[in-house]
């Protein structure tokens, strides 16, 4: 069924299920230890660090062509999608609609930003739209708030997509893409008419959520102005500890765990037997506040204990928190991508089901569910979720040496124990355990 993402069960894990959640909880917990007797200074360097590009490739990268070419390409591709989404096969199985947006573009944004950088917001066609429009409203009077507002909108618009995505009942219907695609690009584009065009990277879940993930990618940018190729880990601390940026990173976070959630016989038989908005709704929104209230707790205590405000701690520690995030991303979307994502391909050698229709010669083909096995796959959705809590345990010491030019295990041990609950948490859940 599309959206299932295609995770496996606990049958698929080639190890029994306890050790690899032991394995785990002792691998933070050794990372942490280990941390602590060898790494006693910072060592990832700042904001500035990183090897700068050639100064024509960066005049070629920062040029306002590329950039409108690549917005006007992705406008195209949008509009595209829309009239597929309309005009298309009404069966789900059959429109290429809602793969290309839940599968192709929301799953795919993930390893284009890791790779290339904050693709979405070069690309955004958005952007150009609002430059288009622009001459016909006010000239941003709302702009001088945006400061304030920081990534709170991003995280408020990445809730509502990820609610379409998980709990919206109809959300698979092509009607529901084109609906959403069109009521999303209307709210988005009258704001900025409002705020300037500085509201998409504050208010934009979809470049939020690409200029986040871009933050662990070997591309950056320093203070000058210069881009760079630099540690991924130094770009993660790097990250502008703006309003709502924990928020943001808390609702990817929550977000996954009731993905997972979803998947267990104790959901399925219990409070998500009706599959209907209210429970689903309900369920997800309890899922990101308990994910919110632990590390809130943690960060809080850890400051506690170091003698500093607790009350900044949740915004210090929230860049942290980004590779953990990804980590449980790779996981529940890895196979969705690698299998289900075929169909994008296959469909769009007839996107709107003309008889006769082939364009690549790939519309009579089957999904491959043999392109990865299912043994590779829990692999991959174990060593994702324990290699993001361990970055993000490397990426809290680092935090912790800056703060605070020293590393008492008694004032990170509470954030490092909420990091063990999130590893044996995702585990669990990832399996249904």
């Amino acid at each position: 069924m599309l959206l299932a993402h295609g995770v496996g069960s606990r049958t698929d894990l080639p190890i029994p299920i306890g050790f690899a959640l032991y394995g785990a909880g002792a691998a933070i917990l050794a990372s942490f230890a280990v941390l602590l007797l060898f790494w006693r200074s910072p060592h990832l360097g700042g904001a500035d660090s990183g090897r700068p590009l050639p100064a024509g490739l960066q005049r070629v990268l920062d040029g306002a062509g590329p950039r409108r070419g690549l917005q006007a390409v992705a406008l195209l591709v949008t509009a595209f999608v829309v009239l597929v989404a309309l005009g298309g096969p009404e069966e789900t199985s059959r429109n290429l609609a809602p793969w290309a947006l839940f599968v192709t573009f929301w799953v795919g944004i993930v390893p284009a930003s890791l790779l290339l950088g904050p693709v979405w917001r070069f690309a955004n066609p958005l952007r150009l739209l609002h430059r288009l429009l622009r001459p016909l409203g006010p000239a941003a009077p709302g702009a001088h708030r945006l400061p304030a507002l920081g990534l709170w909108p991003a995280a408020g618009s990445l809730l509502v997509f990820v609610w379409l995505e998980l709990v919206y009942p109809d959300r698979s219907e092509p009607i529901t893409v084109a609906v959403f695609v069109l009521a999303y690009a209307a709210v988005h584009l009258a704001l900025a008419q409002w705020f300037g065009e500085g509201w998409f990277a504050a208010g934009d879940g979809f470049e939020a959520y690409s200029t986040l993930v871009a933050r662990l990618s070997p591309w950056g940018r320093r203070s000058d102005g210069r881009l760079v190729v630099r540690n991924p880990l130094a770009g993660a601390l790097a990250t502008p500890g703006q309003p709502g940026l924990a928020a943001l990173v808390l609702v990817l976070l929550g977000s996954t765990a009731f993905d997972g959630l979803t998947r267990t016989v104790w959901w399925q038989t219990g409070p998500g037997s009706a599959n209907d908005w209210f429970s689903g709704t309900v369920g997800l929104l309890l899922s990101i506040g308990l994910v919110a209230g632990l590390y809130v707790l943690g960060t809080r205590l850890s400051g506690r204990l170091a003698g500093q405000d607790e009350r900044v701690q949740p915004g210090r520690y929230a860049a942290t928190v980004i590779p953990i995030a990804l980590g449980y991303t790779v996981a529940h979307y890895f196979s969705l991508l690698a299998l289900d994502g075929q169909t994008t391909w296959i469909l769009l050698s007839n996107p709107f089901g003309a008889e006769g229709v082939d364009l690549f010669g790939t519309y009579g083909n089957r999904v491959d569910l043999t392109a990865v096995s299912a043994d590779v796959i829990a692999l991959v959705q174990v060593g994702a979720i324990i290699t993001g809590h361990v970055v993000g345990v490397v990426l809290a010491h680092e935090r912790a040496l800056l703060s605070a030019r020293r590393a008492r295990a008694s004032d990170q041990l509470p954030l490092v124990l909420v990091m063990v609950v999130f590893t044996l948490g995702g585990l669990g859940l990832l399996f249904g355990f």
